[in-house]
């Protein structure tokens, strides 16, 4: 059975901002919320109730020496504290589940939304933002939720100490009302200050992630070019960096959490002064000191819960912030025509169709593999982000706009391949997925053509055999000739290759060659590429140049009539420029 997921749909969140995306939680959860709130508020006024007991055993057992009163107060004592540890248990037991339900329904939201998004992700926000927002900032919004319920309760007992000291002293209960908002007043100004800091240690501790992400990423490239030491230096500047942010975070951190014991603390010594002088005055017994004590020891607990929540809501708020600017990402302009434009969808061809890009002046004829020659490998890059519709463009496919078609047609029916797509972990069949009905037999026919069966002959467990993620057991070229089979497995109407070759050899990039096309036959393909072993199998050529097609015709009539193109081909550096690979 696969395994369940938290929140098959997690809902539609509120993303107008920090505050109302963390209301939007709370309203998900309400019968849980509220059994939070109700427990919370029973443990925090049942800390208030044994001050009281112990007073009655003192005034009424212990000074008049009724044993049999005394008793009876211990037992209550001992009842309220067993009742009491029952109440804490399911107040922590209740405030656990509303904290995971709220991180599993913000998981849910956050990948629901990144795999809408797509490819406008990596050009908006970096890959180690994203990692921050989905690991330590989806924890600190869930620890807001903490104040629905010893919060809520926090709030009640403090009103309800002050309303039973009233009746013990009204300038006791004066007292006491004006020195927690006096409490406030002193760490306020500290708590806006810390969320000012912790927005900008988020955001560095964000790109710092993304930097390790792509050093590791790239550590087998940098140790051969002899760039390791270089790149491990600039991480270390930046991580100083962020190590001095920290430093900043902390000591604003320091300085709450010590006014959060110190005050109370201070406060509670203050308190028991003034009573005791009025015991010493008459003004109260000493049955009735023993419970200012006790009461106002016991306040200590929900001011300090008070105190913990708003710290705890300053890093929420940061954290939440950030969780809806990332929600609030939106698909380039290529989406979906609105529904509200009074426009509707066109269907696209049901037969091969030839693909048109008006922009460049590029045409890919129907079931031809064409080959596009790039000077700048950028602008191939551009291209092939017209003709997958991934932004927006006059793109047509058989006289039908791009445009005008349903985005999920459109995926379905033309795939962009990147030479360097992710590829997660899992077994080799399970990375190797395309459709519905796919057999081993399928997948070893498209190992085959990506010129891959080393890397099925190489394990024992063949298909079965695990592969980490992003591959990184496997050679940079077994990567992408693992890629180009889990492309063709898809067998789109239109398949577009960016650099398919770049990491392979040569003679693996001839039989990759000399096999693609027959396995795509009949079918259109797009292969851009400056390899003359690919040029030279492609049915046609097009030289892309400064961004529009200046000649198309086989790979020989070009390397004829087209010196631009011969000079690309021929790898002439001084001609053309650098050329690496497309991606």
């Amino acid at each position: 059975m696969p395994p369940q997921l938290p929140h098959a749909e997690p809902g539609t969140p509120d993303t107008r901002g920090p505050l109302r995306y963390i209301w939007w939680l709370v309203r998900c959860q309400p019968g849980r919320v509220l059994r939070g709130g109700l427990i919370g508020t029973a443990w925090m006024l049942g800390l208030s109730v044994r001050p009281y007991l112990v007073a009655r055993a003192i005034d009424d057992g212990l000074r008049p020496g009724d044993r049999r009163a005394l008793l009876w107060w211990v037992a209550a004592i001992v009842v309220a504290g067993t009742a009491l540890a029952y109440l804490g248990i399911m107040r922590h037991r209740t405030m656990t589940f509303v904290r995971e339900d709220a991180s599993a329904r913000s998981a849910g939201v956050l990948l629901r939304h990144l795999s809408r998004i797509g490819a406008v992700l990596p050009r908006r926000l970096a890959a180690g933002e994203v990692a921050t927002v989905g690991g330590a900032d989806i924890i600190n919004t869930s620890a807001v939720l903490t104040m629905t319920g010893p919060g809520v309760g926090a709030v009640i007992a403090y009103g309800f100490v002050a309303f039973v000291l009233w009746s013990v002293s009204p300038l006791l209960a004066v007292f006491v009302l004006l020195g927690v908002p006096a409490v406030v007043l002193v760490i306020g100004p500290l708590l806006r200050r810390l969320e000012r800091v912790e927005s900008g240690y988020r955001h560095q501790q964000g790109l710092l992630t993304t930097r390790a992400a792509d050093i590791v990423a790239g550590l087998r490239v940098l140790a051969g070019v002899g760039g390791r030491g270089l790149f491990a230096r600039r991480y270390a500047e930046r991580s100083q960096r962020l190590l001095a942010e920290g430093y900043r975070v902390g000591a604003v951190n320091s300085w709450i959490e010590a006014l959060t014991i110190a005050i109370p603390g201070l406060f509670l010594a203050a308190v028991v002064w003034l009573a005791a002088r009025m015991a010493s005055a008459g003004d109260i017994t000493i049955g009735q000191m023993v419970a200012v004590y006790g009461y106002v020891a016991v306040l200590i607990v929900p001011v300090w819960f008070l105190l913990e929540g708003g710290y705890q809501l300053i890093r929420g708020r940061v954290a939440a912030r950030r969780i809806v600017a990332l929600l609030n990402l939106t698909p380039d302009e290529a989406g979906p025509p609105s529904p509200v434009d009074g426009t509707a969808t066109e269907a696209g061809p049901d037969h091969p169709a030839d693909l048109h890009d008006p922009d460049s002046g590029l045409t890919v004829p129907a079931g031809r593999l064409l080959a596009v020659a790039a000077d700048d490998p950028a602008e191939a890059v551009v291209l092939a982000d017209r003709l997958g519709r991934f932004v927006a463009s006059d793109v047509t496919w058989g006289g039908v706009p791009l445009t005008r078609m349903a985005l999920d047609e459109v995926r379905a029916r033309i795939l962009v391949a990147d030479h360097d797509s992710y590829l997660f972990a899992g077994t080799l069949r399970e990375i190797l997925r395309g459709r519905a009905d796919l057999s081993d037999t399928d997948r070893r026919a498209a190992l085959r053509t990506a010129s891959a069966e080393d890397v099925l002959d190489a394990h024992p467990d063949g298909l079965a055999m695990p592969v980490s993620t992003r591959a990184r057991t496997l050679s940079g070229g077994q990567r992408q000739r693992v890629r180009l089979a889990r492309a063709l497995l898809v067998e789109p109407d239109v398949l577009i290759l960016i650099d398919p070759t770049s990491a392979v050899d040569a003679h693996t990039e001839a039989r990759i060659a000399q096999r693609l096309g027959a396995a795509r036959a009949g079918r259109t393909t797009v292969v851009m590429t400056s390899s003359p072993l690919l040029l030279g199998r492609a049915d046609l050529v097009a030289h892309l140049r400064q961004g529009r097609i200046v000649a198309v015709g086989s790979h020989v009539e070009l390397l004829d009539r087209d010196p631009g193109y011969r000079a690309l081909v021929s790898r002439d550096d001084a001609s053309v420029g650098i050329h690496g690979s497309l991606r």
